[in-house]
């Protein structure tokens, strides 16, 4: 059963999946990264402080959450090297080591507040996600349906298993409701009166195109894992939809009721047909040459991203939530971020398959 459940090629997703889960708290933990400097603050006080001096239930809820995939991937990845109870703990561990480095880091930036409730949180959160590890080492009906799905679907290798780590973290940064569809310019529509007339807005050609080239470099990624490159379409399809999905969830439950479907604009519908358009007729080229697309896709986007929007910062998108809490501006910050290195992180992919 174990040895099932660890194979080669899950193991290094796994890995792969918990380095990414610990740069998304680090990120979500220290942002905006400025204004370091020495507050006064002992750590030790911050400990010892009352936890309803800093306790919401939002804040409670949204830690445990954060930190239930960081204790479940470290668990499972720790799963290969140790017994059950061993890498229980030791997930568990990871999970409330990663909090107090955090809110200790946190006293010495003036945005941020250093919590204990915070600690006891996240490390509740890694627990639930490390006891949830136990459970499903023992699924091995999930596993072998999941291993007979991706060898059906997608090619083997570590190359592949970064390719799929690097789709989902392309989906993770996707579902933002403050971005358009495949965009990366956040909704910055002033705050107005339920159904009140919005000034008509000028058709962005530079938004429609890096909605084409973000498809592109979709499309392309999925050449490069599938092993039918004809189901192209078909794979593309079912990712976006799955994005569509958690997008106007998310849109449903932050933001305000006139702005559900900011998100699809003239410029992302004409961008996502162009894109498609390309990539219908792209599964048929060769190997070398669809990775020159994705490169070439891969820079516009970036060049676009870094020049063209460089301007458009997460507290843009600010008026359209209607929840007022400062994890939005960090949420929106991870969102950005995801567009800015992920054309960079795909140029390595396509670098690394380049001779397979």
């Amino acid at each position: 059963m174990r040895e099932q459940f660890n194979t080669e090629t899950r193991a290094r997703l796994r890995a792969l999946l918990l380095i990414g889960c610990v740069l998304f708290i680090v990120y979500a933990s220290l942002s905006p990264f400025s204004g370091w400097r020495d507050q006064g603050l002992y750590f030790i006080d911050v400990l010892r402080a009352p936890l309803s001096l800093t306790y919401t239930q939002f804040d409670a809820a949204l830690n445990v959450l954060a930190y239930i995939p960081l204790g479940l991937l470290a668990s499972v990845t720790l799963r290969k090297h140790f017994g059950l109870l061993p890498s229980l703990l030791s997930g568990w561990a990871a999970g409330v080591l990663l909090s107090v480095s955090m809110e200790y880091l946190q006293m010495y930036l003036p945005t941020r507040v250093s919590s204990n409730m915070d600690i006891l949180s996240n490390s509740s959160g890694a627990l639930f996600g490390a006891l949830l590890a136990i459970s499903i080492t023992s699924w091995t009906w999930l596993f072998s349906g999941l291993e007979r799905w991706r060898s059906h679907i997608f090619r083997h290798g570590k190359e592949m298993d970064y390719g799929l780590a690097l789709l989902v973290m392309w989906m993770f940064g996707q579902i933002n409701p403050s971005l358009p569809m495949l965009g990366n310019v956040f909704i910055s529509e002033l705050a107005r009166q339920p159904f009140a007339a919005i000034p008509a807005a000028s058709f962005d050609g530079w938004e429609a195109c890096g909605v084409s080239l973000n498809l592109l470099m979709l499309g392309m990624l999925l050449l490069t894992l599938l092993r039918n490159p004809q189901k192209v379409i078909t794979a593309l399809l079912v990712v976006l939809t799955a994005v569509v999905a958690v997008k106007f969830f998310t849109a449903a439950v932050l933001l305000k009721s006139w702005a559900l479907l900011l998100w699809i604009n003239s410029e992302a519908v004409l961008g996502v047909l162009l894109g498609m358009m390309v990539l219908f007729f792209s599964y048929r080229l060769s190997r070398h040459f669809i990775i020159y697309v994705g490169v070439a896709a891969s820079l516009g986007y970036f060049g676009i991203v870094n020049f063209i929007f460089s301007d458009n910062t997460p507290e843009s998108a600010k008026a359209v939530y209607h929840w007022h809490y400062g994890h939005l501006l960090n949420y929106n910050g991870l969102a950005q971020a995801i567009a800015l290195i992920f054309p960079l992180l795909l140029i390595f992919h396509f670098w690394r398959i380049r001779r397979l």
